[in-house]
């Protein structure tokens, strides 16, 4: 497909340039261009699909950057970058140096914020609201918030901020109602008489007429009002949104694209904060993403051509062999639960809802909720599995402490997407569990290879009590971590030479370019040995000991470094007398990448090269000082 109308987008504001005639051409190539462009380079389809004709009706009412549009998730914003002139960024989407799968001030001063997390929209608009009347700035702040969104509690203390805000409008996202036929006509009519400007001064004319009339004018209003809310109650069931201070709007038909340009065209001149409530179908455009948009949330490069039942044969990764062991377990553990915050398929989990279906439980996206709800199921003799992508975990911080820590409360954590994660870039990076389960006190455990899940997943289910975690990586797992199996152990000596004074440590997937680094040493004459931690904390019994009589001791870990299992280790040494070169390689979270694994751990000195080079370096200073 050639693209005509999209491809006379160069900068923004050129959408406003087309004709109103050709807005519905224009929505239908850009859902094109989506479905081609991210089924080849994999990305966030369902939900971009979804909000085509939103975004381009947003695009033709407001003057970016002036104007302000922020997204929850920030996931869906690929319109946006379509409408703000980065058609050709888009064939290195989610790559090193490309464009970046969620919006990025540093690409366009028409991305607002970076959002990658949800339910923290709102709040970061309503800040920059307020900015906006402090310093007396015109233009609107518009915030795009998904209805999966909402079952995160952020979204409301946001909500009961927003007093007096006549430059917010807040857009429900809403993708899975559907307009009822009768509602929705008169919904439509009343939406266009209420986002009429003349509405708003008639209403604050007699408003303020009426609150002049001395003694009875007060009351007058107040029962206007009433009599208003009551009737808009029964239509639109609006009554939280309109009592936390909105002017409700909606619902809408948020595939629309005339209707919705003219609304936001009306709602130049507000006199409140708007909650604007539009319904789309996620995925529209494509037939699998309409029928299963979960499965299309996030994908891979894939071929249209050949798409499978997810549940039926899903590809093999760690989140799908820990969705279906745990499953597994479950048939011989009655009181196993399992939770997810929205990710069903994410973590694996749809297995165990399909085979323990009432013992499934997805909370929607509320990491915390889920962590709290997981502690009364376990202080109630129950055992909750909570499997969460990493870098979401952090968001439930407070909880592990108070609510499962403290009381030891026997709840596994399934962390899913630990360590170095590609594509998404520094809001996806599962970099800081190590450090925070390790700090609270939480044994953790981190199988390199399936068979080392196979075999701890079911002893932390059936032979451990209180809290405890298991870490896995994203994807597949490597072939030369593969290779190793399973001993049980707690910590391997995964490689040897003989006369070894190096070693090198490490665990998980990052126990691939210490393997590859010990044979870039034997190119140099450098015997080194290999050791692989599975438990990661408390650090393993005898591991000292065996690692006393080295010289030199490399660790490497995809992780941070402050607080890492690395500054452990190295402290644990020292503490038994150990007086050797300890070389630390881990995380720099000072500046992450969207970026393969194998470019982000180059990035981050993780690769076997760098491994190894700094190993040499070390052996010669010494060298050179004796």
């Amino acid at each position: 497909m050639t693209y005509p109308l999209l491809r006379r987008i160069q900068a923004p504001g050129d959408v406003k340039r087309l004709q109103e005639s050709e807005l519905p051409a224009l929505c239908e190539e850009i859902r094109q261009f989506l479905i081609e462009s991210v089924s080849a380079t994999g990305g966030h389809l369902s939900s971009n699909l979804g909000v085509v004709e939103l975004t381009v009706a947003l695009h033709r009412a407001l003057d970016l950057p002036q104007d302000k549009i922020l997204f929850d998730v920030g996931h869906q914003c690929y319109t946006h970058k379509l409408l703000t002139g980065r058609m050709a960024g888009f064939a290195e989407l989610r790559q090193k140096n490309g464009l970046s799968g969620f919006p990025n001030p540093k690409e366009s001063p028409c991305d607002t914020f970076i959002a990658g997390h949800g339910s923290a929209a709102l709040s970061t608009a309503i800040g920059i609201a307020r900015a906006k009347k402090l310093k007396g700035e015109p233009g609107k702040v518009v915030v795009i918030v998904g209805d999966g969104a909402f079952t995160g509690g952020m979204v409301y203390e946001g909500m009961n901020n927003v007093s007096q805000l006549n430059n917010l409008i807040c857009i429900l996202n809403d993708n899975k109602m559907s307009i009822s036929k009768n509602v929705g006509q008169m919904a439509n009519y009343l939406t266009k008489l209420r986002t009429d400007p003349k509405y708003f001064h008639v209403k604050a004319q007699m408003e303020t007429a009426l609150e002049r009339i001395p003694v009875a004018g007060n009351a007058m209003v107040k029962v206007l009002q009433g009599g208003k809310q009551l009737v808009r109650r029964g239509i639109y069931h609006s009554t939280m949104f309109e009592e936390m201070g909105f002017q409700y709007i909606g619902p809408v038909d948020g595939h629309d694209v005339l209707l919705m340009e003219q609304m936001f065209t009306n709602l130049q001149e507000q006199f409140a904060p708007i909650f604007l409530h539009v319904v789309t179908q996620k995925g529209k455009g494509l037939k699998p993403a309409e029928e299963n948009p979960g499965e299309f949330h996030a994908v891979s490069s894939i071929d249209l051509s050949h798409l499978t039942d997810p549940e039926l044969s899903p590809k093999d990764s760690f989140s799908t062999v820990f969705g279906s062991t745990l499953a597994e377990i479950g048939d011989d553990v009655p009181e196993l639960c399992a939770i997810t915050a929205a990710m069903k398929y994410g973590t694996g989990l749809n297995f165990f809802k399909h085979r323990h279906k009432e013992r499934f439980y997805d909370v929607g996206m509320a990491e915390e909720h889920a962590v709290s709800f997981a502690a009364g199921l376990a202080s109630q003799g129950l055992l909750p599995t909570v499997a969460i992508y990493s870098t979401f975990f952090q968001r439930a911080y407070d909880q592990i402490i108070h609510d499962v820590s403290l009381m030891h409360l026997n709840v596994l954590f399934g962390v899913d997407r630990a360590g170095l994660v590609p594509g998404d870039g520094e809001t996806h990076q599962g970099i800081y569990d190590p450090a925070f389960f390790s700090q609270i006190g939480i044994p953790v455990f981190a199988p390199a290879n399936y068979a080392e899940l196979k075999y701890w997943l079911p002893h932390l289910v059936k032979d451990m009590t209180g809290p405890r975690a298991i870490r896995y990586a994203r994807g597949d797992e490597k072939e030369a971590l593969a290779a190793l199996g399973c001993t049980g152990n707690l910590f391997d000596k995964i490689d040897t030479r003989p006369g070894a004074k190096v070693a090198l440590v490490s665990y998980g997937a990052e126990s691939e370019e210490i393997i590859a680094a010990t044979d870039l040493l034997l190119q140099k004459k450098v015997a080194a040995d290999a050791y692989k931690l599975t438990r990661i904390f408390p650090l393993p019994e005898g591991l000292c000991e065996a690692l006393a009589d080295y010289d030199t001791i490399l660790f490497a870990e995809d992780a941070i470094r402050t607080g890492g299992i690395g500054q452990q280790l190295g402290f644990a040494l020292q503490q038994v007398g150990w007086q050797g070169k300890y070389l630390l390689h881990a995380v720099d979270n000072s500046h992450l990448l969207h970026a393969s694994v194998a470019e982000l751990r180059k990035d981050q000195n993780l690769d076997a090269a760098a491994l190894a080079a700094d190993i040499l370096a070390c052996i010669k200073l010494r060298r050179t000082q004796a």
